[in-house]
């Protein structure tokens, strides 16, 4: 089969190309390296004619009130283009929970995502999956100061960059579902928890503090970005820290 993988020069993108290529599909990572632009919608046309499953894993540039405006416009040409190149199946990479979460800009911006694809005019396949491991410093870094770092006691379940690109690689292969798939870490912590744990196996000896009004998770209620019925992927935080 051909794929053509728009962002897939990027952490998941990247892993997801070498993934279909090594099972002897033909698999092209497209991006704006490589002459793609998915706003402007230069090299679009050219990226995915005659491919069979156009996988977009493209990323807003920043997280807020302007995210909304980068999935609306990315995913009418994308879906544009797809549907002129004859692609019979469109993949995207979502979040567990993103309905969920009106509040964060970014949020609303991913649920418009799944929207349109899910009203437009290719049978396709969503893939929730819950927060990166890869993403846990940076979360750290938005709310630390000095000796301490402030998180709320949000659940999460995390997952491994190389098992999200796994779940993506196999919904790709298979049949359309036309619906949501969600995927997940083997383990749920609190975030506050999951940041004391990290710094830990770290040897870091900075102190963290719970804190229910710090940082972007602080507007999460509940457990909503965990599923513990998802499809669990299985690497465990703690052998993927070491």
């Amino acid at each position: 089969m051909k794929f053509a993988v728009i962002g897939g020069t990027g952490l998941i993108g990247s892993q997801v190309v070498s993934n279909l290529n090594a099972v002897g599909h033909e698999a092209v990572p497209h991006s704006k390296s490589t002459g793609v632009d998915v706003i402007t919608g230069q090299g679009l046309d050219e990226a995915v004619a005659g491919v069979d499953v156009v996988v977009n894993l493209t990323n807003s540039p920043t997280f807020d009130e302007a995210s909304p405006a980068f999935f609306q416009t990315s995913m009418d040409n994308l879906l544009a283009a797809a549907r002129k190149g004859g692609a019979g199946h469109f993949v995207i990479l979502s979040i567990v929970g993103v309905d969920q979460v009106p509040e964060l800009d970014y949020y609303r911006a991913k649920s418009l995502q799944e929207t349109v694809l899910a009203a437009g005019p290719i049978p396709y396949s969503i893939v929730r999956a819950t927060q990166f491991m890869e993403f846990i410093d940076a979360v750290m870094s938005w709310t630390a100061d000095g000796d301490t770092v402030r998180l709320p006691a949000t659940p999460i379940q995390p997952i491994a960059a190389k098992d999200v690109a796994r779940a993506v690689t196999d919904v790709a292969v298979g049949a359309p579902l036309n619906g949501i798939r969600n995927i997940g870490g083997p383990e749920v912590f609190t975030l506050d928890e999951l940041g004391r744990t990290t710094l830990s196996l770290k040897g870091d000896s900075r102190t963290v503090v719970t804190d229910p009004t710090a940082g972007m998770f602080a507007a999460v209620k509940g457990d909503v970005l965990t599923d513990k019925e998802a499809h669990l992927a299985p690497t465990r935080y703690s052998d993927w820290l070491s």
